[in-house]
């Protein structure tokens, strides 16, 4: 086993020209600045690639419904949660579009050297289980796809797998293929994958558009509802839109935490920010909506509880099975399939690439982890999560309030307590001689603390949605767990440190720095001059010991 880890180390470009382990723990070619060469995104690209993975948001919509909200409230909660998520997201996306370096690097900046690697590690953990989930739903359209193909030679496939496993053969089938077209974009890296994600928004509006009309002309239109949660009394119906914001919240959580990762290829300042805002409520609302009307005029027709894509699917295969009927809906599978593919790609497996790379620097860059969380899947078991809309409302509304604090206290040390000054050097260097990052032997205690209270508030409420008896209070801050556990962790991360600075703040406050001071210009894309932070990451380079040809 010794001889095996190290020959996977010095198999890698990652490992330093010296065996220097202490460079090699803090800084690997994913982890260093972008160079300008690959700061390829502009606002155009960011456009698409934020419909590309917004614009696939059918169950959402769909869920809404199925936990007890009529049509037109979830279209309500979905936009108003959406225009939260969008502007949490923009916010967030600042310090990598500026000193464009991925999340890794801004948790250590904000967490400490040490302190990242629970945070990091934490992401990592929820993008693994994400991206299974996704997979388990690229799945299902595989499952259209081969039941339109082969019929009942796919159908008829008898089960050899134990019933308590929660999956058939044939669906299991079906995620084994899935998972093996992932496989191979596990070798790109963001900036080689923006004409995929152009590709991915064509196929995603006739898909879509072309179910929701199938279903509107099939059922006359007649959209009515199978919910009456709104007849309820005030108080119900209000907690109820809450859990909807909240889960909507939740849903994007993933986005809003991962922003770093998307803003560090960008082209300019800007590009990430004001598409963002304008992009992700429309297409998220839009496809929901979609998925929510298509659901209640079918679920009213056919008598029904169906609350997803790939059942509607099932369903017009038994209805109308037929030649026509069979290559329309392998058509319409097959562009969802596509759609899962690259949200799974951007949202999931891009994150976890990235949080591996700081995890395991000297042995594991961003494509290696990508392949890792494609074995990692397979131990999550998704069918278990996705049994049925409740389940999956509980696993997104409790996702979020382990990403809400991470973010808030993101946010209020860049924008109010550091002033936007990352300093870039400093993120390589885990030792009591880094001023700014090392904080008290490597952990920001005061964000710990702030990330601890964030988080303990709604965390009662979660337990009881996964069954433990709860009081009504705990219920109903559960409701609002995302929202509470961000304003928590922002508001009394500000207070600590306004009685407690850390270091790094003082260091700040000293040299008397404006907002970005110490940020690269914008006028460098046009420019022969080096960029500050390219001289920065040639230092760091050389003083860690890597090749002056690293590839970033």
């Amino acid at each position: 086993m010794l001889r095996f880890a190290k020959h996977v180390r010095e198999s890698t470009k990652l490992r330093p020209v010296q065996d220097n382990v202490e460079a090699s723990r803090w800084v690997n070619e994913d982890l260093l600045p972008t160079p300008l060469e690959k700061q390829t995104w502009h606002w155009w690209n960011y456009a698409t690639f934020y419909w590309s993975i917004s614009f696939t948001n059918w169950t959402l919509g769909s869920t809404m419904v199925g936990i007890g909200l009529n049509w037109w409230a979830s279209i309500l909660v979905i936009f108003i949660s959406q225009s939260i998520s969008s502007i949490a997201m923009a916010f967030n996306s600042r310090a990598a579009s500026v000193y464009h370096i991925g999340f890794p690097c801004v948790a250590r900046s904000v967490f400490g050297m040490w302190g990242s690697y629970y945070f990091v590690g934490a992401r990592a953990v929820m993008a693994v289980i994400w991206y299974a989930v996704q997979l388990y739903s690229g799945a299902q359209y595989m499952s259209n796809i081969l039941r339109s193909i082969f019929g009942y030679h796919y159908t008829g496939i008898g089960n050899r797998l134990p019933e308590s496993i929660g999956i058939s053969t044939s669906l299991m089938i079906a995620f084994l293929l899935c998972w093996l077209i992932h496989l191979p974009f596990c070798y790109f890296r963001p900036y080689q994958l923006r004409k995929f994600f152009w590709f991915k928004t064509a196929v995603s509006l006739p898909s879509m558009f072309g179910l929701f009309i199938w279903a509107m002309v099939d059922t006359n239109g007649r959209i009515g509802s199978l919910y009456s949660s709104l007849s309820q009394s005030t108080s119900a119906t209000a907690w109820l839109i809450l859990a909807g914001i909240n889960s909507g919240l939740g849903n994007t959580a993933t986005l809003i935490t991962n922003q770093p990762d998307f803003a560090r290829w960008a082209r300019s300042r800007n590009a990430p920010v004001w598409t963002q805002l304008a992009v992700n409520p429309i297409a998220v609302t839009l496809s929901a909506s979609l998925g929510i009307l298509s659901t209640s005029a079918v679920n009213v027709k056919y008598g029904t509880d169906i609350w997803n894509q790939w059942d509607m699917l099932s369903l017009i295969l038994d209805t109308y099975w037929s030649p026509k009927t069979r290559f329309a809906v392998f058509l319409c599978a097959f562009a969802w399939l596509v759609q899962i593919l690259g949200t799974n790609i951007a949202a999931n497996m891009i994150s976890f690439g990235s949080d591996a790379a700081m995890l395991f620097p000297s042995y594991i860059n961003m494509r290696r982890g990508q392949f890792l969380a494609q074995l990692l899947a397979w131990a999550v078991c998704p069918w278990k999560i996705l049994a049925s809309a409740a389940k999956f409302q509980t696993f997104l509304g409790g996702y979020g309030i382990f990403m809400a604090s991470v973010v808030a206290i993101m946010l209020s040390d860049y924008f109010l307590l550091t002033k936007g000054n990352v300093f870039v050097a400093s993120l390589y260097t885990g030792n009591q001689a880094n001023e700014n990052y090392y904080y008290h032997r490597g952990w920001n205690l005061q964000a710990v603390a702030a990330y601890i209270v964030g988080i303990a508030l709604p965390f009662p409420g979660f337990c009881g949605q996964l069954g433990a008896t709860v009081s009504t209070a705990a219920a109903h801050m559960m409701n609002l767990a995302w929202i509470l556990s961000f304003m928590t962790s922002f508001l009394l991360y500000i207070v600590i440190c306004s009685i407690w600075p850390t270091r790094n703040m003082r260091y700040v406050k000293e040299k008397e720095y404006s907002f970005e001071q110490v940020a690269p210009g914008e006028a460098y894309h046009d420019s022969e001059t080096p960029r500050d932070e390219e001289i920065v990451c040639e230092e760091v380079t050389m003083s860690k010991g890597l090749p002056n040809n690293t590839q970033l």
